[in-house]
């Protein structure tokens, strides 16, 4: 058994892993990032099958280390099969460290005793809840600590690579089975930005509100990899042999070593939170947001906001509307009522619809790709994740783009922990600006006033303009539901 620290230092920060470019990453990066000095190599990965493939392959070159940082992790195929590709680094002699949000580990505790039973593989909880099975009793007893959660996504590889972004590891978001697809976006980095999220890991894994597995579970000594790899007869599934043929094909390790990945290389800034936020000690003035508008700048012409979860609140749409008188041309896509799963949610971002549309901005809400399955919680206490749009991306003035973990909401502004890069690259800006106006074009509905100051969703099909005048796809019962939210004081919450 694996000796137990004395204690978890109160979040301070420690060296992170420092890349010496001598394994077989650094061996196929260096040489291409010394003619790019100060910049970062950048690789989109809007595809979710490239997103799986991209973490898998890396996981399988990984000679030193893997530092692997997540909200949710889902106990399914392509769960399992990263679970199972981080057990075959660490039997061959990579350091692992799994850094898990508790909040959606039900299910999982025997999965991660046998992992964490590894010599080699070391396994996290931020804020755990101390009743493992009824967890919900642990909200009656701790709401203050429980409600708050690590929100981050990070994959790091021998301190050479990492993947940052909105997608947590689960069929739904790498576009698996029969669970709801989400439209999603990561990037994978080499460069400087990876030395600060190797650090800034180390900053979550060593804080106060972090406890080894030892501290939460009785563990015992039993046989990892028989337990661990997912059943025979899930490679003999179609899904599964995709996904396996997928991996096979792919040419992300053939073109990296060989230097042709088509990288954008970039300025490129890493913004996460002080994880004493996971207490409700970090300041004000550290939080993501307010570092990400000093960051970014005021836009003077446009800003494409995408988020999954639009709630503004007041002081949000005063934010919004200031940048509206300014001349800024302000445009936002968010998930339907029909395509969120919590109403709830939906409820803070209705509300100011009609003030938002008054004065000028563009609201485009996306459809529903497909029903979704319960069970993936991704707000905390407020929900599930089988919502269409996952994405949390902001483009400004086509000049700087955000990809991370952050929302436009008060959850993620005040209560759980969020992390992101900010990329200086027109380029970037332009591929996100052809995305976001593409998808409001073909796979949304563009929200409008009537001359009778209704709202109207409209949208296009083989060239006709069709208006709908309520919420397309919805029932009655939710659109009572998103009535009455709004008039509770829950924003807060939300």
């Amino acid at each position: 058994m694996k000796k137990m620290p004395d204690s978890i230092s109160d979040c301070l920060p420690s060296k992170g892993t420092i890349p010496t470019h001598k394994t077989r990453l650094g061996r196929a990066i260096a040489p291409v990032s010394a003619t790019h000095p100060g910049l970062c190599g950048l690789l989109p990965l809007d595809d979710s099958l490239d997103a799986f493939a991209c973490r898998y392959r890396l996981a399988e070159m990984a000679e030193k280390t893997l530092d692997v940082q997540y909200y949710i992790w889902e106990d399914d195929m392509s769960g399992r099969l990263l679970f199972s590709v981080l057990l075959s680094a660490a039997a061959r002699g990579v350091r692992v460290r799994l850094l898990l949000d508790d909040n959606n580990t039900q299910g999982l505790d025997e999965i991660l005793r046998l992992l964490d039973a590894h010599p080699n593989i070391d396994v996290r909880l931020f804020n755990p809840f101390s009743f493992r099975t009824l967890r919900s009793l642990g909200y009656l007893t701790d709401f203050a600590r429980l409600n708050r959660r690590m929100h981050n996504k990070s994959f790091t590889v021998d301190g050479e690579v990492t993947v940052v972004g909105g997608r947590n590891v689960g069929d739904a978001y790498f576009g698996a089975g029969e669970e709801p697809l989400f439209s999603d976006l990561d990037v994978m980095a080499i460069g400087p930005v990876v030395a600060d999220v190797a650090e800034d890991f180390e900053r979550y894994w060593e804080c106060a509100s972090v406890s080894t597995l030892q501290q939460v579970l009785e563990l015992s000594r039993e046989e990892i990899e028989a337990r661990i790899q997912p059943p025979k007869e899930w490679y003999e599934d179609t899904i599964t042999q995709r996904y396996l043929q997928k991996l096979e094909t792919s040419e992300f390790i053939t073109r990296l070593e060989e230097r042709t990945l088509p990288l954008i290389w970039a300025k490129t800034r890493l913004l996460s939170d002080d994880p004493r936020k996971g207490q409700g000690r970090a300041k004000r003035h550290s939080l993501l947001p307010q570092r990400l508008l000093d960051v970014m700048g005021s836009p003077t012409e446009q800003i494409d906001i995408i988020s999954s979860y639009f709630v503004p609140t007041r002081a949000g749409i005063a934010l919004l509307l200031n940048m509206v008188r300014k001349g800024v041309k302000v445009a936002i896509l968010t998930n339907s009522l029909a395509a969120t799963d919590v109403a709830v949610v939906h409820a803070g971002y209705a509300r100011w619809r009609k003030k938002l549309l008054r004065h000028g901005v563009e609201l485009y809400e996306l459809k529903p790709t497909r029903e979704f399955v319960p069970g993936v919680h991704d707000r905390g206490l407020t929900g599930n994740s089988g919502s269409s749009l996952h994405a949390k991306t902001f483009s400004v003035d086509g000049e700087k783009v955000f990809i991370g973990s952050l929302n436009f909401d008060p959850r993620s502004t005040m209560l759980n922990t969020e992390m992101g890069f900010v990329i200086e690259s027109e380029t970037l800006a332009r591929l996100i600006h052809r995305r976001f106006t593409r998808s409001r074009r073909q796979e949304a509905w563009q929200i409008r006033l009537d001359q009778n100051g209704k709202l109207n969703w409209v949208e296009y099909k083989d060239g006709e303009e069709i208006v709908h005048q309520k919420e397309p796809k919805t029932r009655f019962w939710q659109r009572v539901l998103v009535h009455i939210a709004w008039l509770l004081p829950v924003e807060w919450l939300l």
